[in-house]
């Protein structure tokens, strides 16, 4: 027994892995993630099981402990987090994964320490990339959090020489570091420089701006994953390692998609503003405009949308805000009663994360088979009669396309300006993220429905009913 058990917790770990990838892989599409998370989270649990059979584990009391109070809190979360908050949600999430990992670190060094242990050089370099990468991501994931929950400014916070301070700060952990490795028992400078990485977090996110959140989310989940990864090679455990892996790599290449549908690159996102307060999160808000838009109330709106063949609805994170998704829903079901082929046009950064818009209308049951992408629904906007934008902004601005002085220039966007006609759904005449004038409103084919996006929706509903 005593033989066999190693080896099945390894092969328990083979087959988690398996189940992590084949998950991971139907995360892919809207129709089979939720499968895909369940077969991950099974995956999950065989790893927790194995994990608590082997030998070096001995505190089961604290290990259900820890157990009982964290589901205790994730089910009170997941049960009083609104959709529209979930961004916030994965912040903190992240965050509390890269202190997890970080402690994993920073436990292990005070063990060794307290037994006299040798640290080896592999073991203390694994511990000081999870206390910089867990470190980093801690602070940082929280301070993304404080900025989407409107806690502290979702501009770029800057400072003079706030470079040179981070290059100073990146050498103290680097001087820091190889101190460690040649004197790895000095219990301060291990202190120190936990303390940089974390204040390293802080100044990482301060000088981004909230129209670049979304890449920095998903970064900051990939960090959360490489920490992790980082923290199985300080404990020896493949499971961690893979596991982590995963969720770096997926959270990196979740990145990249996120940065080509901004027309940036990451070290633009990253660096333009890390101390400068640049780029479009940095771009200053559009001054005041001679041109004139053309309102309409919902029953001109209804009539629009009630004698048109294609509408093509486009959510944006107004829609989140009003939390609309149900109106959304109903007023497409009664469009549909009356002959009306609706599509929904999906940006990958509307919102402020990847992937709100498609998980806002999975919660109001929108089939899958009418959620559109970027580049399937742009070719198709020529056809479509009506063009309905539900609290989108910068996503939908032709300015990306047309004006090579606006700081959006060359972002592709849902190209609503196409349709035979637009209806706009806003609140007012305000900037959105990337804090510059939209072009859209002033189009001769366009007219403004001014309004939260609940109520209008919901008289749109009224409305197209009594048509």
């Amino acid at each position: 027994m005593s033989d066999f058990l190693p080896t099945g917790i390894q092969l328990t770990y083979l087959v988690a892995a398996s189940l992590f990838i084949f998950g991971l892989k139907k995360l892919g599409s809207p129709a089979t993630a939720r499968n895909g998370n369940v077969i991950a989270a099974v995956g999950m649990l065989l790893a927790i099981v194995a994990t608590m059979l082997d030998q070096h584990v001995l505190n089961y009391e604290m290990i259900l402990l820890g157990l009982a109070i964290g589901s205790g809190i994730g089910a009170i979360a997941a049960y009083k987090v609104q959709m529209t908050e979930m961004p916030q949600m994965v912040g903190l999430l992240n965050g509390l994964g890269g202190a997890a990992s970080a402690l994993v670190a920073v436990a292990e060094f005070w063990r060794l320490l307290e037994h006299s242990q040798p640290i080896p050089l592999d073991v203390n370099i694994s511990m000081l990339l999870d206390v910089l990468i867990g470190g980093v991501t801690f602070t940082g994931s929280f301070l993304a959090f404080a900025k989407l929950q409107g806690l502290i400014s979702g501009s770029p916070i800057t400072f003079p020489f706030q470079q040179p301070f981070n290059l100073l700060l990146l050498g103290l952990y680097i001087a820091g570091s190889a101190y460690l490795i040649v004197t790895p028992d000095s219990l301060p400078v291990f202190l120190a420089v936990t303390t940089v990485s974390l204040i390293l977090g802080v100044m990482f996110v301060i000088p981004i701006g909230g129209g670049d959140m979304p890449v920095v989310i998903s970064l900051l989940n990939s960090l959360s994953g490489v920490a992790a990864s980082a923290a199985g090679f300080v404990v020896m455990n493949n499971m961690l390692i893979i596991a982590g892996a995963l969720v770096g790599a997926s959270g990196l290449i979740l990145t990249e998609i996120m940065c080509k549908a901004m027309n940036r690159s990451l070290f633009s996102v990253l660096f333009s503003a890390f101390g400068s307060g640049g780029g479009a999160a940095g771009a200053a808000a559009a001054g005041a405009t001679d041109q004139t838009v053309r309102s309409i109330d919902p029953e001109e709106g209804a009539m629009m949308l009630g004698y048109a063949r294609n509408v093509v609805i486009v959510p944006g994170y107004g829609m989140a805000v009003a939390q609309a998704q149900h109106s959304v829903r109903e007023l497409a079901d009664q469009l549909e009663r009356m002959g009306v082929d609706v599509k929904y046009a999906i940006h990958p950064v509307a919102g402020r994360m990847p992937g709100h818009m498609n998980v806002l209308l999975a919660e109001a049951n929108v089939p899958y088979t009418q959620l559109y992408d970027m580049d399937d629904i742009n070719p198709q906007f020529e056809q479509a009669d009506v063009a309905l934008v539900i609290g989108a902004n910068d996503v939908v601005n032709p300015a990306a396309r047309s004006d090579a002085n606006s700081p959006i220039y060359g972002m592709p966007i849902l190209e609503v300006d196409r349709a035979k006609q637009t209806i706009v759904i806003k609140r007012g005449m305000s900037a959105g993220f990337a804090g510059v004038d939209n072009e859209l409103f002033y189009k001769d084919k366009t007219t403004m429905l001014f309004g939260s996006a609940k109520d209008m929706v919901a008289k749109l509903v009224s409305e197209v009913k009594q048509l």
